[in-house]
């Protein structure tokens, strides 16, 4: 008889790294989630970045994370890192409509 079949450690369809308020909501669903300290942050990431195929941050720990280690990881194409906005004080973006507008191909 052959060799037994080895299946590939599946990997984690979403981590999510933030707070503990962030993390408790994803966490009901069911997704993976981290809160780590912030002295662990940076390993968290790269385990999430090797484990995960989309990896959602609080927009605080992605500010805590180095701009050239976020830069990178945001123009990877695998996996997809998405910055989300905090909960108790979110900011809007404001080239969001002009950016849209340039996408659409609209002048105003």
């Amino acid at each position: 008889m052959g060799a037994a079949l080895r299946r590939p450690e599946a990997m984690a369809a979403i981590i999510v790294i933030g707070d503990e308020l962030v993390c408790a909501g994803f966490a009901l669903t069911g997704v993976d989630t981290r809160s780590p300290a912030p002295a662990d942050l940076g390993a968290e990431f790269h385990h999430a970045l090797e484990h995960a195929s989309l990896i959602i941050l609080s927009r605080r720990c992605a500010d805590a994370l180095a701009p050239q280690v976020l830069r990178q990881a945001l123009a990877r194409e695998s996996p997809l890192v998405v910055v989300m906005p905090e909960i108790t004080a979110p900011q809007a973006d404001p080239g969001f409509a002009r950016r849209m507008r340039a996408v659409l191909g609209i002048e105003i």
